[in-house]
């Protein structure tokens, strides 16, 4: 069993690297390595892409690396391997991205990243800091977590999914935020499950040991 960590310099991985091989191997899930060969990630059994920074770059970041894009679609897409997006790599998931311009996504969840405007003025944007699950559809990745459970939330631009039931988790920053967003063999989560302590490991392990 292979998880590959897509490395398209898009972000720091060395956190997400070492609680996905921590977990992998508690949980005797097989090897984690972090890849930008897109020969690895054809092969891969799961598959990871984490992201950080604006929608358009992290798109045309992924899209710029020969035969990356190619593989992953191919590999979720047509052979449905397991698919976990986190933060932007979630947010990639969507039709579109509306971050400083008007930027096609991945298509695989139907919807929109738009900025964050919360009505309460007091409430900052980026949206940082710790907030609670609240799990709207069951899912397997959610084994051992329930509504109330705290992730690490970073970011300024939220996802607005189109059908309800593919957003299986919230939370509320004066007003719902998507934090997890799923159908087929497809994840994203829009917070950091590797800085997320018992809860984010919990949620790698569950992802790991996933059977779609």
């Amino acid at each position: 069993m292979l998880t590959a960590i897509i490395d398209y310099e898009s972000g720091n991985l060395h956190s997400a690297e070492k609680a996905f091989q921590r977990m992998a191997q508690e949980t005797n899930a097989g090897e984690v390595i972090v890849t930008g060969d897109a020969d690895v990630v054809a092969r891969a059994d799961r598959i990871v892409l984490p992201g950080d920074g604006a929608f358009p770059a992290c798109a045309a970041a992924l899209r710029g690396h020969s035969g990356l894009f190619d593989a992953l679609r191919e590999a979720v897409e047509d052979k449905g391997r397991p698919f976990l997006g986190i933060c932007v790599g979630m947010q990639l998931m969507a039709t579109w991205g509306r971050e400083y311009e008007d930027t096609k996504g991945l298509d695989w969840v139907g919807g929109e990243v738009v900025k964050i405007t919360p009505k309460d003025p007091s409430l900052k944007v980026p949206h940082m800091g710790w907030n609670d699950l609240v799990i709207d559809n069951p899912h397997p990745v959610f084994d051992g977590i329930q509504t109330g459970d705290h992730t690490y939330f970073v970011h300024s631009y939220q996802f607005h999914v189109a059908d309800s039931a593919q957003r299986l988790a919230h939370v509320d920053y004066a007003g719902d935020i998507t934090a997890v967003i799923g159908r087929d063999t497809m994840l994203g989560m829009q917070f950091h499950p590797e800085k997320s302590q018992d809860t984010g490991l919990r949620l790698i392990a569950n992802f790991l040991n996933w059977a779609p």
